[in-house]
C-alpha cells in the first residue's frame, strides 16, 4: 500500500502514520528511530578516541570518595584511583618498588665507677627492600638504655629498633662497672648491637652483633670505650691514656645529608687522657677529677658515657628509623607513629624519632 505524505511539507514538519513518525527535512520525509537505552558500561566499543576522566590538582580532591573512583591528578601529571586508604596512580597500583631503610637501636647505658666502660652503640641496619602497593610495616624505634648506678650493675643495654618483621637492630650492650673487688661479673661489657666497654682491670668488652656493630674494647687498665657501628671501642690501657674513645659510627645520607650515627660512649678516665664518645652521638665518658659522664646523643643510637666523678653511668641515645622511595614510584604512604614527611630531591623520606611502635603502609 502507497504512503501518502503532504505535498508541501515546512523543513522539520512531522507527521504521524501508524507506528513511525517522519519528518520533512527540507528535500524528503525521512522515518525517525526511536532510540533504545543501554548502559554504557555494558557497551562494548571500538572507538579510537577518549574517555574523558574528572580533571584536578591535589587539593581538589574529593572530600569523601569511593573506592573505584577515578581522576586525573594535574599536580602530579598521572590518573589516580582511591583504593580505600589512599589516591594511588594507576601506572603503579599493582607495581612494586623499592625503599631504603635506615635503622638504629638504642644505644647502651655507660657503667658505674671512677673508670667505667662506655655502652655499646644501637645496633644499626641499612639497605633497600621491595614492597608491594597495600603492604604494612610496624616501625619501632628503641630507647637508650639507663646509666648504671650502682658497683654491682652494669649499664642497661638498649631496646631495639625494627622496619617489618625481619629488620631488626639490636640494642646496644651496658658498659661494664668498676666492682671494688676488681673480679669480673658487672665489670665486663655486655653484648648489643655493639658491645659496652669493659672497666678498669682487666675486663672483657661485650661482643657486638655481625652486621650491626663492633665490639666494646676490653681493659688492661682503665674504662674501655663501647663498640660503635664503625669500629671498637678504645681500650683501657693500664698505664695511659687513662680512658678510651668510643668506637666510631657510621655515615648516612638517606635523610639528604651526611650524618653519623651509632657512635660507642667513651670510657672512664682520670685526671687526663682521651676520653670522647665515638662519632654518631657517643657520649663522653666521666674523670675522677669531677667531671661527669655524658648521655648518649637523642635519636643517633650512641652508647652513653662511662662513669667518672660523679661515678653515675650516663644514659645511651635513642634510636630512629627513616624510610625512603623516589617520589615517581608511588603516592605518599599512610602512617602512624607520627612520623616527619619530607618530600624533596625526587624522594619521599619518612623519619620516626619518637620511641615506640608505629607503622607505615604502602
Amino acid at each position: 500500500m502507497a504512503i501518502t505524505l503532504p505535498a508541501s511539507p515546512t523543513l522539520n514538519q512531522t507527521y504521524t502514520l501508524g507506528s513511525k513518525t517522519w519528518i520533512w527535512n527540507g528535500t524528503s520525509w525521512r522515518a525517525t528511530v526511536t532510540a533504545t537505552t543501554v548502559a554504557s558500561y555494558d557497551t562494548p566499543t571500538t572507538s579510537t578516541g577518549f574517555l574523558a576522566l574528572p580533571s584536578g590538582n591535589t587539593v581538589q580532591r574529593p572530600g569523601s570518595p569511593t573506592v573505584g573512583n577515578s581522576r586525573w591528578n594535574t599536580t602530579a601529571n598521572v590518573a589516580e584511583i582511591w583504593t580505600g586508604s589512599i589516591w594511588y596512580p594507576y601506572a603503579t597500583l599493582y607495581a612494586t618498588f623499592s625503599v631504603e631503610y635506615l635503622v638504629v637501636a638504642g644505644g647502651g647505658g655507660g657503667g658505674y665507677g671512677y673508670y667505667a666502660g662506655g655502652g655499646g652503640a644501637g645496633g644499626l641496619l641499612s639497605g633497600g627492600t621491595v614492597v608491594s602497593p597495600g603492604q604494612i610495616f610496624t616501625v619501632v624505634v628503641g630507647a637508650g638504655g639507663a646509666g648504671s648506678t650502682s658497683t654491682s650493675l652494669v649499664g642497661s643495654n638498649g631496646t631495639n629498633s625494627q622496619f617489618g618483621a625481619s629488620i631488626i637492630s639490636i640494642g646496644g650492650g651496658g658498659g661494664g662497672s668498676r666492682n671494688s673487688d676488681s673480679s669480673g661479673g658487672a665489670s665486663n661489657g655486655v653484648a648489643g648491637g655493639s658491645g659496652g666497654g669493659g672497666s678498669m682491670n682487666p675486663h672483657t668488652g661485650g661482643a657486638g652483633t655481625a652486621g650491626q656493630g663492633n665490639a666494646g674494647g676490653s681493659a688492661s687498665g682503665y674504662g674501655s670505650g663501647g663498640g660503635g657501628a664503625g669500629a671498637v671501642g678504645g681500650a683501657g690501657l693500664l698505664n695511659g691514656p687513662y680512658g678510651a674513645v668510643g668506637g666510631v659510627g657510621l655515615t648516612s645520607s638517606i635523610s639528604g645529608s651526611s650524618v653519623y650515627y651509632a657512635g660507642g660512649g667513651g670510657g672512664g678516665r682520670d685526671t687526663s687522657g682521651n676520653w670522647a664518645g665515638g662519632l654518631g652521638g657517643g657520649g663522653a665518658g666521666g674523670a675522677i677529677s669531677g667531671v661527669a659522664s655524658t648521655a648518649g646523643t637523642a635519636n643517633t643510637g650512641g652508647g652513653g658515657g662511662g662513669g667518672g666523678g660523679p661515678a653515675v653511668g650516663a644514659a645511651g641515645g635513642s634510636g630512629i628509623v627513616i624510610i625512603r622511595y623516589l617520589s615517581t614510584y608511588a603516592a605518599a604512604a599512610s602512617t602512624t607513629g607520627s612520623p616527619t614527611v619530607n618530600v624533596a630531591n625526587g624522594y619521599r623520606t619518612y623519619t620516626w624519632t619518637t620511641t615506640g611502635s608505629g607503622s607505615i603502609t604502602f
